[in-house]
């Protein structure tokens, strides 16, 4: 079981647990954000806020080693009772602590509930220019 998942499934983590199993130079890619953020500090706060922003811990449905450093998630939860399901990639450097993460949610209206909730979380840790394109 990855690491991540194991921490995720335990309950919400907080940032300080989520750091200690990522790469310094860590990348999360996420679909609420208009692009990846970087960093252990940065990653290990959006994660645990992730986990901080939904009904529930939610499952994992499944997992997959698709290679000896890359593993595949698939998780079901709610957002206000609706239903939220996750697909993510993990990808672990040598040393086994994560340095890339992507994920997609769906559907749609349960993943604007879920970004809206994020970003009020976030309480600005999450700088204003990282949710919308400039108009």
């Amino acid at each position: 079981m990855h690491p991540l998942r194991s921490l995720r499934e335990a309950g919400s983590p907080t940032p300080e647990q989520v750091a200690k199993l990522l790469a310094e130079n860590v990348v999360f890619n996420s679909p609420v954000l208009i692009r990846a953020i970087e960093g252990r500090d940065a990653v290990s706060f959006a994660i645990a806020n992730s986990s901080r922003s939904r009904d529930s811990v939610g499952k994992y449905v499944l997992e997959s080693k698709l290679d000896a450093r890359t593993t595949f998630l698939r998780w079901e939860g709610t957002i206000d009772g609706h239903k939220l399901e996750s697909l993510e990639i993990l990808v672990d450097d040598e040393n086994g602590q994560l340095v890339e993460r992507t994920i997609a949610y769906r559907p749609f209206p349960a993943v604007q509930i879920f970004r809206d909730r994020m970003r009020a979380n976030a309480g600005g840790k999450i700088p204003d220019d990282m949710w919308d394109y400039p108009v």
